[in-house]
């Protein structure tokens, strides 16, 4: 399909480029959409072909600053964003082009030179030079990426974008993190959380992955909870008219939990928002009164589910001794599961404990309030060890509490809290190795990506026609 032609196909070039394209202001002989009629997706598998495809990887690069800008179409510095396959078709094409480029798969004997200019290009403020291992390389305007992302975080594609590019790319990454403004980035990824009822697995996935990735940084656990937000409108369950971006996170994120418990029961998805709470634990600061009462409802709720357990595989127990026929249900491995997440929360409730007592009179409240939860715990074998700050904590505040005498108010006992943090002698508190989780990609990451990348193509581009009949790459329902 060469770019010289004057017809592509059935079509004249100028018509099938606005078809491609999704506009009619395209050119035919517009630089970009020549270079990709230029193109044929699969990796090279001759010398010839390799050499081939690296020239015209060349002329690409030089020009992906300009299909960056055009990603960026109707997002930067305007007012709130409508999705961009309504606002900008040759923008929502431009993204899904670039994210199938960047999941080709590697040739036997050359990376994929699109997702090597993808993890290495850098800020045009940046004027170190570029290492001569890295052949195919470019630099954009971050400001610019970083807002449109901000603004565009409602479609699949710019979240995968987003997560391919905190994955991928360090100098990004790097740049995100340093930013003074992270709830604007921050706030549409928990808002895809919030919602998950309404979003594939697929998108849930990235949004949860990109908090993760966010949250094995210590600066950044640290600073979500210095960044105050008024009147969350989307969060529903409760009136939030002024929180802590890290209060919000927790909260989000737990809902997140209890929604998997309940509805989809997906391990990964548990595995995954458990290790981005145990990542921010250890700088949990000043958590909002809900947060905290959120943290231990969700411990109540697994201790119930652990309990539950336990009681129908006594009476299977029991009903399998007067009858040899019937198999019994598997309620070990459950009961391991449940165990495992318990054993988790205790962990997260214990490293917040530890580290930063003191910021947090509301977590030790709840606490409190609830501690008839923890007393079955104590001398089991599988929490023995967790438990022993927990149970100090609890002790040496309940003794303060009876001191005081009967029927204090809410501001009462949060006053003898904080007079208590100052008194616990902080040897007393048992050392236990700092929570870190890294996110790490399967050891085949394209059989996830790929077929999520063509589905995205497939549902989302505009003016481009698959019969569904043909598709084998995904199921149709996989969006």
């Amino acid at each position: 399909m060469g770019s010289n032609s004057s017809r592509i196909g059935d079509l004249p070039k100028n018509e099938y480029l606005k078809k491609l394209s999704g506009t009619e202001s395209v050119s035919e002989n517009d630089p970009f959409w020549n270079q990709l009629l230029s193109f044929s997706f699969p990796a090279p598998t001759s010398s010839t072909e390799l050499k081939l495809l690296e020239e015209a990887t060349i002329s690409v690069c030089r020009s992906l600053a300009g299909l960056w800008t055009v990603f960026t179409l109707g997002g930067v510095g305007s007012k709130a964003a409508t999705p961009p396959e309504l606002s900008s078709p040759l923008a929502n094409q431009s993204l899904l082009l670039l994210l199938v480029l960047a999941n080709l798969t590697d040739a036997p004997d050359a990376p994929n030179p699109y997702r090597q200019a993808i993890m290495s290009f850098k800020n045009t403020q940046d004027s170190s030079p570029f290492p001569s291992s890295i052949p195919h390389t470019f630099q954009i305007n971050f400001n610019s990426l970083y807002t449109a992302l901000c603004e565009q975080q409602t479609s699949d594609q710019a979240t995968l974008l987003l997560y391919t590019l905190l994955h991928q790319n360090s100098n990004i990454r790097t740049y995100m993190l340093a930013r003074t403004d992270m709830e604007n980035l921050v706030l549409p990824i928990l808002e895809i959380l919030y919602h998950v009822e309404e979003r594939n697995s697929h998108h849930v996935y990235m949004a949860l992955i990109i908090l993760l990735i966010l949250t094995e940084d210590d600066g950044f656990n640290r600073s979500i909870h210095e960044v105050i937000l008024k009147n969350i409108t989307w969060y529903s369950e409760r009136v939030l008219t002024e929180i802590s971006l890290g209060s919000l996170l927790i909260l989000v994120v737990i809902r997140t939990i209890q929604y998997n418990m309940t509805r989809t029961r997906d391990k990964y998805l548990h595995t995954n928002c458990l290790a981005a709470l145990a990542n921010m634990s250890a700088q949990f600061r000043s958590l909002h009164q809900y947060a905290a009462q959120r943290i231990i409802s969700l411990f109540s709720l697994l201790s119930k589910k652990h309990n539950k357990v336990l009681e129908q595989a006594t009476q299977s127990l029991r009903g399998s001794l007067s009858s040899n026929d019937v198999p019994l249900p598997d309620y070990a491995q459950d009961l391991n599961v449940i165990e495992e997440v318990i054993r988790m929360m205790l962990e997260i409730i214990n490293s917040c404990l530890t580290n930063s007592l003191h910021h947090n009179p509301n977590l030790v409240y709840a606490l409190l309030y609830k501690r008839d939860l923890f007393e079955q715990f104590r001398t089991h074998p599988s929490f023995q060890d967790i438990m022993q700050n927990i149970d100090l904590v609890i002790t040496f505040f309940s003794s303060r509490l009876l001191q005081a005498g009967a029927e204090l108010s809410v501001e009462r006992v949060l006053e003898i809290i904080k007079q208590g943090v100052v008194a616990l002698p902080k040897d007393r508190l048992k050392k236990f190795p700092e929570l870190k989780f890294k996110y790490v990609e399967e050891e085949q990451p394209e059989e996830f990506f790929i077929p999520y990348v063509w589905s995205l193509v497939y549902n989302s581009a505009v003016g481009l026609y698959w019969n569904p009949q043909d598709i084998q790459l995904f199921t149709m329902d996989s969006d």
